[in-house]
């Protein structure tokens, strides 16, 4: 099987960069160990946020408005509906780095937020309970994205742009002569001019192949979904939010098609080793106490678990992301250590991943997450 760019790892960022090759007349083969969506994975659980104004660094703000608008053109090409726009409150304390990042990144970009006090907040929402001391910034455009949909919506344009799937399939060989690379999957032999490795927290079990490795931790954690009081909750009226203190950083999501109140802590996680399968829900001491804890002592909430999942990160030694040609490889380029706040990105990241391939250059600016940085 011949290809213009073999992607080894067709999640979040492997399946839109596939579509968007594809579209620009590129022949493409994507593979991937399991047949996404899937639950084993950095992409599931329906729902994921979408913030502009970003309190992990001003420099995101311009991939972030980009792929909001890729992801409103996505759901228009598609006609699934990939984002509803809840708004997004960001919480934190007045000396919270991640709160001032969030100011900051809105006035440097002079996007539409308002400032709030606890008590404007829990005024306006009343699922809210905010103790005092704590401000928000709400910003309006901001929202959810439905994670496992976007990843239909691209799989099936891909499909029709005649890429091919290689679902349920492992690499097993990966040779490179630095023109042409030569990929062995479930035993069969692909070869192609360039590859792009997005496989999350198995990447580097497919970078062994090449004798490489990226500082990378996959880490375990999880999301609950509890029982909420529709008239309180509901997307139209209650917004998805993020919560920092400095010590904790908590983030949830309305009442989105009956689901109930979802919540995660992104601070909370253990280490896995990449072929490590997941112990699932409550195998852990702990699980879901931190969220509960939450949920009665900001929310008001009686924490009356649903359902919960769990999930992987996989995380950078700085938490930035690294996209860039693999060091010592001209035609191999590397997707990895989103460090769990990349979905938002995926569709620009599908972008960013077919101008480097296609033009060795990207529009956005992606200096800040070269893989030399570790070196």
């Amino acid at each position: 099987m011949e290809a213009d760019v073999i992607i080894i790892g067709a999640g979040s960022m492997g399946m839109a960069a596939g579509y968007y090759l594809a579209r620009a007349n590129r022949k493409v083969v994507l593979i991937d160990s399991n047949d996404p969506p899937h639950t084993e994975g950095s992409h599931h659980g329906k729902t994921r946020l979408i913030r502009h104004a970003y309190g992990e660094g001003e420099q995101y703000v311009p991939m972030a408005l980009r792929a909001q608008e890729l992801w409103l053109e996505l759901e228009r090409d598609s006609g699934r509906k990939v984002f509803h726009q809840t708004g997004v409150l960001n919480i934190g304390t007045p000396e919270s780095d991640f709160l001032k990042n969030v100011f900051r990144s809105a006035e440097t970009y002079s996007l539409p937020t308002e400032k709030l006090s606890s008590k404007e907040v829990n005024d306006r929402w009343s699922g809210f309970r905010l103790p005092d001391g704590l401000v928000a910034c709400f910003e309006k455009n901001s929202g959810v994205l439905m994670s496992e949909e976007a990843i239909r919506a691209y799989r099936e344009l891909a499909e029709q742009q005649d890429a091919a799937l290689l679902m349920n399939t492992r690499v097993q060989k990966l040779q490179t002569d630095g023109d042409c690379i030569s990929v062995t999957a479930g035993g069969t032999l692909i070869t192609g001019k360039k590859l792009i490795i997005t496989a999350g927290k198995g990447t580097n079990s497919v970078l062994q192949l090449l004798g490489r490795q990226l500082p990378l931790q996959p880490m375990r954690t999880h999301v609950s979904w509890f029982e909420a009081d529709t008239e309180l909750y509901r997307p139209d009226i209650f917004p998805a939010w993020a919560y920092d203190d400095g010590d904790s950083g908590f983030y949830g999501f309305p009442d989105i098609e009956g689901a109930g109140l979802k919540i995660g802590n992104h601070q909370a996680g253990s280490p896995v080793l990449p072929e490590e399968k997941l112990k699932p829900f409550g195998a852990v001491p702990g699980d879901g106490k931190d969220v509960s804890d939450f949920l009665s002592l900001h929310m008001g909430v009686d924490p009356i678990l649903r359902t919960a999942q769990v999930c992987t990160y996989t995380d950078s030694p700085d938490g930035d992301f690294i996209i860039d040609q693999l060091p010592g490889y001209g035609n191999v380029i590397v997707a990895c250590g989103f460090s769990g706040h990349g979905f938002k990105f995926a569709s620009v990241v599908g972008e960013i991943l077919m101008e480097l391939t296609i033009c060795g250059r990207t529009s956005l600016d992606i200096t800040g997450f070269a893989a030399c940085r570790f070196d």
